[in-house]
């Protein structure tokens, strides 16, 4: 394996290299790769988060972000079409990206319960035909950010313009990295493949509702920072079954852990030094292979920002409690989804 090959692997796959290799001077090597790659990453990361901020202004950072997992993704990722076909499927799905969540928030909880089942339907049929690419874990959860933190105006305008740029960029990227990709599919294909008997569709409705419903149960309880139970509901709910339980396991312990982890960095650095902490949280989801430690490290970052708008006691109070609504509304809507569709289809979901 070159250099550069193992640069391209991710936690688990240069975790498991580092384990396999023989004497220590081959697993120093590796880890050296490894710790390498982490770094190159985290850089480019901020570099682009920032540059993102500087030309769209500090509300849009959060669009350098959504843009830039697009960008990461879609590098491997493809939608399983035919390219000049994914190119439209891209613009469809980044202008849901970029009038979505804005059109969701200017309404009553009803209101935004209908525009995001209409958003995330379509992000979940453009985006995820192929199961095995995850693209949701991309897509839905971009949508999540863009609609919890929210912008109106003049920094709306520039997200437009954020949004838009985003969409050229993974434009190209997409395109010169698939282009040689055969497919007979197209985008007639996704719509015509939509069928209720399909384990695909049933997942893609589970997921659209799921989500969908739990941010306006979450709304419905004036919960702050009503996105965290969304994503949480959004990454249990995986295409197959077997796997949700796990994931709810590992979700909420990791964000209680989290939680205890931010409490005592909160009590023992310096207020100069809290910035640090959000990129702390980066690096340790780099370093983990596992989603229980990702979910720990995850929420570091997270209540890095929202206790500058709730407070210490509230980021890590709400933190745990919407991670934790978040994920069990999501496995027993799953199991509640499943047996609506077995009535509807005469067809048993598949574990």
């Amino acid at each position: 394996m070159t250099f550069y090959q193992e640069l391209q692997l991710n936690q688990a796959g240069s975790k498991a290299v580092i384990k396999n290799a023989s004497g220590f001077g081959e697993k120093f090597r590796h880890s050296v790769v490894y710790l390498f790659k982490i770094l190159i990453t985290l850089l480019f990361c901020m570099a682009f988060v920032i540059a993102y901020s500087t030309i769209f202004g500090n509300d849009n950072s959060i669009a350098g972000v959504v843009v830039l997992l697009c960008i990461m993704v879609f590098r491997f990722a493809d939608l399983g079409i035919r390219v000049p076909h994914a190119m439209g499927a891209i613009g469809v799905i980044f202008a849901v990206l970029a009038f979505g969540p804005r059109i969701a928030n200017a309404g009553n909880a009803v209101f935004g319960l209908a525009t995001n089942v209409i958003c995330i339907f379509w992000l979940m049929v453009l985006g995820c035909h192929n199961v095995m690419m995850a693209n949701q874990s991309t897509l839905v959860l971009g949508y999540l950010l863009l609609y919890g933190y929210d912008v109106t105006g003049q920094a709306y305008l520039m997200r437009l313009a954020a949004i838009g740029t985003g969409a050229v960029l993974t434009g190209i990227v997409y395109y010169r990295n698939h282009r040689r990709q055969t497919y007979k599919r197209d985008l007639n294909s996704l719509i015509q493949e939509f069928d209720i008997h399909s384990s695909r569709t049933r997942w893609q409705l589970t997921v659209t509702l799921g989500v969908s419903s739990v941010l306006f149960f979450a709304a419905l309880m004036h919960l702050p920072r009503a996105m965290w139970a969304g994503i949480a509901a959004m990454s249990v709910l995986l295409p197959f079954r077997k796997n949700i339980k796990e994931r709810v396991k590992g979700r909420i312990p990791g964000n209680i852990l989290g939680g205890v982890a931010f409490l005592l960095l909160y009590l023992i650095l310096s207020p100069s030094y809290y910035t640090l902490i959000g990129i702390l949280g980066g690096i340790g989801v780099g370093l983990s292979a596992s989603y229980q430690w990702q979910a720990v490290f995850n929420s570091l970052g997270a209540m890095a920002v929202a206790v500058g708008i709730l407070g210490l006691p509230g980021a890590i109070f709400y933190r745990i409690l919407n991670n934790a609504f978040g994920a069990l509304y999501g496995q027993v809507f799953e199991k509640l989804m499943c047996r609506s569709m077995d009535r509807l289809s005469g067809r048993q979901c598949l574990e």
